[in-house]
């Protein structure tokens, strides 16, 4: 006997974007969060930075906000969405706050802001100095913990979108149990996250494996814009490290670090005369890259030295100390950085409302291509983003839960594998393959060759239908690598964050 559960609304994502989303949903509405692993781990409690946002009505500066972030991505952004996402910032903060999220805030009582890369005004509100993402996340777990219409299911992953005729109905999860089970709704939101997991260095942890875009893909729902994959210029460098590297704030450089070669040179002059080391990520990350080529040197250094040691413990209390842990005293020392994956600008194409192209089936966060990063994203609009679609999407499944009722449908009959095939040794060469050949600098040939060896991957993968974690996540990798290459393949240009050689 098969398992079924059914709510009005699914939720795939325990991140900012999945739980924003959960607690603006009327509470008459039953709401099932599914999260694949401990709702404590992912981006959204990593972010450093914190939310780009006019929290006062101000059309000069929404309009600058607006022109940042069109300029940061290339002027290939949506526009309509990116309007969206900067006019209707204020409303959302006013939520968050709403559900007991606690900026950091001046002696008068009014919001700190910080600028960052590509920004021209002070927009950027944080919490906790340095971790903003973990304060925030931790504040919106106690609001969902009295929300008594929302079930969260902890380490359950949903492996397929269950539709008919292109209307999503549910998902088939596994459970902790390791059990199959038949999940229905009358809207699905996929609020999964990033893909990090499919590089050998990225700011995300290893679990961010592109779950809600192979599962979308495998249902026939767009997906767009996936070449443009973002690279943060500043990961703290490690000799040999590998897996989730630590992020050293863009905040850093918004409050003065200036960059510097391994020969203590600074050099951003070359590469963006007027904003330095403020130029947006692409710009950024792409000069680094030169710099350590023309230095025949793995790093180069950020440089906060002119600060005192009291603001800097201050302002940078999580940086300040992971560094003095790595031998490393930033009042005193250059901090050792280089680039690595952080990002993904594009993702499952949706509208405005967070439609994809799927009846009944939304995408929010970084796992949405909602348009309004284009080629690039300007720092701190990542949050945002969560909490701008994560509302729109809510207010549309409120204004329409009066239609909801018992969902109807013949169950397929999915015939799974139960062996312990161990996948250890693919995973290990998709995030070879895509750190070697599909990085900050591309060649025809270098995508020709990775979507040649991964093809081999994604082939014998196909062969089998495992009914295990491991096995969905590992065919979701090269699944999502495949979508990066091809997609970098067919924009022959360089814009953003896709630089070709050729």
């Amino acid at each position: 006997m098969k398992e079924i559960k059914q709510f009005d609304v699914i939720i795939l994502g325990g991140g900012l974007a999945g739980i924003y989303t959960a607690l603006t949903i009327s509470s008459s509405l039953h709401v099932g969060l599914f999260v694949k692993d401990a709702i404590e781990r992912g981006s959204s409690n990593l972010a450093q930075g914190g939310i780009a946002a006019e929290v006062i009505w101000d059309e000069n500066k929404i309009e600058e906000h607006y022109e940042d972030t069109l300029r940061a991505g290339s002027y290939i952004n949506d526009k309509e969405a990116t309007h969206v996402l900067v006019e209707e910032a204020g409303k959302n903060i006013e939520r968050l706050l709403s559900l007991g999220v606690e900026f950091d805030k001046n002696a008068d009582g009014t919001l700190v802001t910080t600028l960052e890369g590509g920004h021209r005004s002070r927009r950027i509100l944080h919490a906790g100095g340095d971790d903003t993402g973990a304060h925030i996340m931790q504040n919106l777990r106690d609001a969902l913990a009295q929300r008594k219409n929302i079930d969260v299911y902890e380490d359950e992953m949903a492996i397929e979108i269950l539709h008919n005729n292109n209307k999503a109905l549910g998902v088939i999860v596994i459970n902790q149990q390791n059990e199959e089970v038949y999940v229905l709704g009358n809207k699905i939101v996929l609020a999964t996250g990033g893909i990090g997991g499919i590089y050998k260095k990225s700011t995300n942890e290893k679990i961010a494996c592109g779950d809600g875009i192979a599962m979308a893909h495998r249902a026939g729902v767009r997906i767009k814009n996936m070449e443009f994959v973002q690279f943060h210029p500043t990961g703290f460098y490690i000799e040999d490290q590998i897996g989730k590297t630590f992020l050293i704030s863009e905040a850093v450089r918004g409050e003065g670090g200036i960059l510097k070669n391994i020969e203590g040179v600074r050099f951003m002059e070359k590469y963006d005369k007027e904003r330095m080391e403020l130029a947006p990520r692409d710009v950024v990350s792409q000069a680094i890259h030169r710099e350590m080529f023309d230095t025949w040197s793995d790093h180069v250094y950020l440089d906060i030295t002119h600060k005192s040691k009291d603001y800097l413990v201050k302002r940078f209390p999580t940086i300040y100390q992971h560094c003095l842990d790595n031998g490393i005293d930033i009042s005193k020392d250059y901090i050792p950085v280089a680039p690595v994956e952080h990002f993904l600008c594009g993702g499952i194409d949706t509208d405005v409302c967070g439609h994809t192209s799927m009846e009944n089936l939304y995408a929010i966060g970084e796992c949405a291509n909602t348009g309004v990063h284009g080629a690039n994203r300007l720092a701190s609009n990542s949050l945002l983003e969560c909490i701008v679609f994560g509302g729109r999407v809510a207010d549309e499944i409120n204004q329409q839960k009066d239609t909801f009722g018992k969902i109807d449908v013949v169950l397929p009959d999915m015939v799974f594998t139960h062996k312990k095939y161990n996948f250890k040794d693919i995973r290990v060469e998709i995030r070879d393959v895509m750190s070697k050949y599909v990085f900050i600098v591309r060649k025809e040939e270098d995508l020709l060759l990775a979507k040649k060896l991964l093809t081999k991957h994604y082939n014998n993968l196909k062969k089998i239908n495992v009914f295990s974690r491991y096995y969905y996540e590992t065919i979701n990798m090269v699944t999502v690598a495949l979508l990066i290459i091809e997609q970098a393949l067919a924009r022959k240009e360089s814009v953003g964050c896709h630089f070709r050689l050729d």
